[in-house]
């Protein structure tokens, strides 16, 4: 099942939700013919849209709204944070082409400070589907939830079949005790290439899917932080208040530490391109991945402790 066929199943079934965008169609283009007066484009204006989302929201309705997640998190922030935050009111937000599936696009489209900065609003929820499957597995549990939430749309197509969605909880993939990837979005895909190739080499490796990153599985952390000698955060954002930072968060409240060596955008943004040419430019292919944690862990490691020899 695709996006619009989800919301578009969810909105025929409740007249209470009604679709919105700020003439950003890609996700919902067959839906004004559906669903008629409950269908509003409020053209290029995304402080105006939270706004009315806001309103109708009050009113009982369940808002989903749809935009560019760079437009939706930064331009209209004060409007998220004020009238839908502050309310606790369940708009539900829908950002398009966030990090590097922005791809082509410059700076001012790129979405890779939106985790940390919808993250930071009090009554907020923060969602990153691995691909459309993963996706579509946790829209209804999202939207029907009575908090605001913002999730960093996905619809790519993968062969991957993920577990029943859970709010809060991360999904873990496999576990290993050498290394562990942390990862959430888009570089899912790369990781599960990076996963197999680590596993050639002989690693024992663990792959988890943070996909609820607010509420996060804190317990998920933990428990890799744990029983994994290194973790990998991997994410198409920057390194500040993404999931290295939140990783730093729980490790912290709970009095503990880990090894912990953070892949992201380190304070730039990605050059644009198309996404294969951005996801090497960048160092987040599969194979680069593997590459850069084997490369850590050679450089990090321990030279063997001799024992004393003693004689009988």
């Amino acid at each position: 099942m695709s996006y619009e066929e989800l919301l578009t199943q969810t909105a025929l079934a409740d007249e209470q939700v009604i679709v919105m965008t700020a003439e950003n169609r890609a996700l919902v283009r067959n839906l004004p013919g559906i669903l008629g007066k409950r269908f509003i484009d409020t053209g290029i204006t995304e402080q105006t849209m939270i706004g009315a989302a806001a309103g109708l929201a009050l009113r009982g309705r369940t808002p989903i709204v749809h935009a560019l997640a760079a437009f939706l998190t930064m331009r209209a922030f004060e409007f998220v944070r004020t009238d839908l935050g502050i309310a606790g009111l369940p708009a539900k937000l829908s950002g398009f082409i966030p990090g590097l599936l922005s791809d082509a696009n410059g700076p001012t489209h790129q979405a890779i400070e939106d985790v940390s900065i919808m993250r930071g609003i009090p009554n907020m929820t923060v969602f990153a589907p691995a691909d459309e499957d993963d996706l579509v597995k946790m829209l209804p549990d999202v939207w029907q939830s009575p908090d605001p939430a913002y999730i960093r749309i996905n619809t790519r197509k993968t062969t991957y079949n993920h577990a029943t969605f859970e709010m809060g909880k991360a999904e873990v993939i496999c576990t290993g005790i050498d290394v562990t990837i942390l990862t959430y979005g888009l570089l899912f895909e790369q990781a599960l290439i990076a996963v197999d190739m680590l596993k050639a080499e002989g690693l024992s490796v663990g792959l988890v899917n943070m996909r609820s990153l607010k509420p996060v599985d804190e317990e998920a952390i933990l428990t890799v932080a744990a029983s994994s000698q290194l973790l990998v955060t991997l994410e198409d954002h920057f390194v500040t208040g993404g999931l290295y930072t939140i990783v730093a968060e729980v490790l912290l409240k709970h009095q503990t530490t880990a090894k912990v060596l953070p892949m992201a955008l380190n304070e730039k943004w990605f050059r644009p391109a198309l996404l294969p040419d951005v996801l090497q430019h960048e160092g987040f292919t599969g194979k680069q991945i593997a590459e850069t944690i084997l490369g850590y862990q050679t450089a990090h490691q321990q030279p063997e402790i001799l024992k004393p020899q003693f004689a009988e």
